[in-house]
């Protein structure tokens, strides 16, 4: 049998390795992700957020505002392709620090996440094939309407009397199914439908901007990390000082950014 002060010694040491163990495991893990921003995108938001056809590179408003923020704040940006509807849920998990994918900010969302200062006045848009017959929302009463999942647009599309609404992953998807013959209409950003009718001039598709429906699109992050809210709100601030942000803006809009848009949304 061991003696009582031999016992001690061994027992002292394995306390001291198991503690050497713990603290050693803590820091490596914090060190691994502190100069990275893990960018969560649904790269499908024509000129927002898509891929390059050719290089198959992310590209769009948003990627090269979000590179331009993780420069200023000293972060590697790394992109993630992530379906819209699981950015929320994927930021709440800390599987991302940052959604950038034209996120509308709600006050629903805001219960969940935080938001950047808005980087763009937003609207939606009703989209329709020559010919439909529709030049008010009374006329969708009865449609058959395509939407994409989790957005404003699909929310409004519940809301107009008896339709039967469509809903998919990308907002493409939607388009498609209007095209096919599959929807009556589209609910979709303004942006997103003055694209596609200019690349998309033999489909014969008009649209019309949703009445009362102006919002903004801000940057999503995890609702503990106010450190990082401000750091990208401190960003924007300064990219818009000095020109940076309105250098993007023309880029992608061919016009000057507004420069009446609030740092902050408020809910009624």
């Amino acid at each position: 049998m061991l003696n009582s002060k031999l016992k001690k010694l061994i027992i002292g040491g394995c306390m001291l390795v198991m503690a050497g163990t713990v603290i050693g495991g803590c820091g490596s893990s914090t060190q691994t992700t502190s100069n990275k921003l893990i960018v969560g995108t649904n790269a499908t938001f024509v000129p927002f957020e898509f891929k390059d056809e050719k290089t198959q590179d992310y590209t769009g408003f948003d990627i090269d505002l979000i590179r331009a923020i993780g420069k200023r704040i000293n972060k590697d940006v790394e992109l993630k392709n992530v379906a819209f509807d699981a950015l929320i849920p994927a930021l709440n998990t800390h599987d991302i620090d940052v959604a950038a994918s034209g996120m509308t900010i709600t006050k629903a969302r805001s219960e969940k996440v935080l938001f950047s200062s808005p980087y763009y006045e937003n609207a939606l848009a009703v989209v329709y094939k020559d010919g439909a017959n529709i030049t008010s929302l009374d006329d969708l009463k009865g449609k058959k309407i395509a939407a994409q999942l989790g957005t404003t647009g699909a929310d409004l599309a519940h809301k107009i009397e008896g339709t039967t609404v469509k809903e998919f992953d990308h907002s493409n998807e939607a388009l498609l199914e209007l095209q096919n013959g599959g929807a009556d209409a589209t609910v979709i950003d303004l942006p997103v439908a003055q694209f596609y009718s200019t690349k998309h001039p033999d489909q014969h598709i008009k649209f019309m901007a949703y009445p009362n429906t102006k919002e903004y699109l801000g940057l999503a992050i995890n609702k503990d990390n106010k450190d990082l809210q401000e750091q990208i709100n401190k960003a924007i601030a300064d990219m818009k000082a000095d020109g940076e942000f309105n250098t993007l803006y023309k880029k992608w809009f061919n016009v000057d950014a507004p420069a009446d848009m609030p740092v902050v949304v408020e809910f009624k």
